[in-house]
């Protein structure tokens, strides 16, 4: 079986546009969760999220271009132009058709079916864009990717709710060990700050209405939690098979050891008692990297700040990795400052585990101040980041439907 590297890493987050300043902010404990500039909130019981800030599209796509994509395709663009240049890689001719795009999207084009809605509504359906479709699809964001960079191999999309990226992540690494693929561009995008997005999870309670402190609204773990708040950005890495990768001198960042990915079978949101479909992610990824449970040094956990969930996953963690739970694991949620990115968290926080490893510094879980019962004696960072060398970390990604998925990444 072929090993997988990551030689190159671009993310666009609530706490930066790129890697640099996204990890700066995370590991220093920063949020990037602020009130709602988006569209007008003043009416909505959710008056906070992650957003983007600063962001210019035309930074990234020339302005006429603008139109033919939603915000998470302009959000993947950015993020892969920076994972693509940070990567060295350079691809023509033949060797094109060994190079993929498989991106995690998880609801696809709100801000702008919101717009057509309303278009439509008002003014009839010639108002309507000719664009509208492409723009809001969800296998346009690696559609566009592969346009832009030339790449000819499988391009598609992951749709699995919050497990999204982390499958997209899962199943390029499985094409590039069958050989099917050479390299791979991959990750996730989302875009559902909007006011169709906010109301929505709000009207199923999921969300935070921690408006007044809107910093401190995001609490995984906490006794005090009272739901997620609602982040966007997208993340990228470029995987390619690791002799090719020697062979070209490419900077690699990392290697991908550990797929695992399952399903609950229980229930339309609520994850099966004690996290039992996101043991057996966790576990299959353990065996497919043919790594001990001891042997991880830091799990990136999916825990979103909500009841049942942030509860099941620290009971499966127990299940997995036993006294290794409270002698040496480190686990946090770093969507305590990013807020969940839906679609996108699996990528992100995959590039999050990849800076630990590479810094030898575990980003924190901050607003931790009461931990629930089900926590005690596990180390969730929660009094700041940790130095610590470590040579394998976790990523955990669970969705609505009860799909839950796993990676690992390791140092070289």
């Amino acid at each position: 079986m072929r090993r997988v590297v990551v030689t190159g890493i671009g993310a666009v987050s609530p706490c930066g546009l790129d890697v640099e300043s996204s990890w700066k902010a995370i590991s220093q404990g920063e949020s990037g969760i602020a009130p709602i500039t988006r569209f007008d909130a003043a009416d909505y019981a959710v008056r906070i999220a992650g957003e983007l800030k600063g962001f210019s599209v035309t930074d990234y796509i020339e302005k006429k271009k603008v139109r033919e994509g939603d915000a998470f395709i302009h959000y993947a663009i950015a993020a892969a132009d920076e994972a693509v240049k940070s990567s060295g890689l350079a691809v023509e001719g033949a060797d094109a058709e060994m190079v993929g795009t498989i991106i995690g999207v998880g609801l696809g084009g709100l801000p702008v079916l919101e717009a057509m809605a309303r278009a439509l509504a008002a003014k009839g359906p010639k108002r309507v864009s000719p664009y509208f479709i492409p723009a809001v699809i969800s296998n346009l964001a690696p559609g566009q990717l592969s346009m832009r960079y030339g790449y000819k191999g499988s391009s598609f999309t992951t749709t699995s709710a919050c497990a999204s990226g982390a499958h997209a992540i899962g199943e390029a690494t499985r094409a590039i060990r069958l050989g099917e693929l050479d390299a791979c561009l991959t990750g996730g995008a989302e875009a559902t700050v909007t006011g169709l997005g906010i109301a929505g999870f709000s009207q199923m309670r999921a969300l935070s209405k921690r408006n007044d402190e809107p910093e401190k609204a995001s609490r995984p773990w906490d006794a005090d939690r009272d739901g997620f708040v609602m982040g966007e950005g997208a993340a990228m890495l470029m995987l390619e098979e690791y002799e090719s990768a020697k062979k070209r001198g490419a900077p690699i960042l990392a290697e991908v050891l550990g797929y695992g990915t399952t399903a609950d079978a229980y229930h339309m949101t609520s994850p099966a008692p004690e996290g039992e479909g996101a043991q057996r992610a966790m576990k299959m990824a353990l065996k497919n990297a043919k790594l001990n449970p001891e042997e991880i040094g830091y799990v990136n956990a999916h825990a979103t700040s909500t009841g049942v969930g942030d509860i099941n996953e620290v009971l499966a963690a127990r299940a997995v990795f036993g006294s290794h739970a409270t002698d040496g694991l480190a686990m946090s949620s770093t969507k305590s400052m990013t807020g969940h990115l839906l679609g996108a968290a699996g990528a992100l926080e995959s590039v999050l585990c990849i800076q630990a490893i590479r810094h030898s510094v575990l980003p924190p879980t901050i607003n931790l101040e009461s931990p629930i019962e089900e926590a005690e004696g596990l180390n969730l960072v929660s009094s700041g980041a940790q130095e610590k060398k470590i040579k394998y970390a976790m990523n955990n990604s669970f969705g609505f439907g009860g799909t839950n998925a796993t990676c690992i990444f390791g140092s070289l």
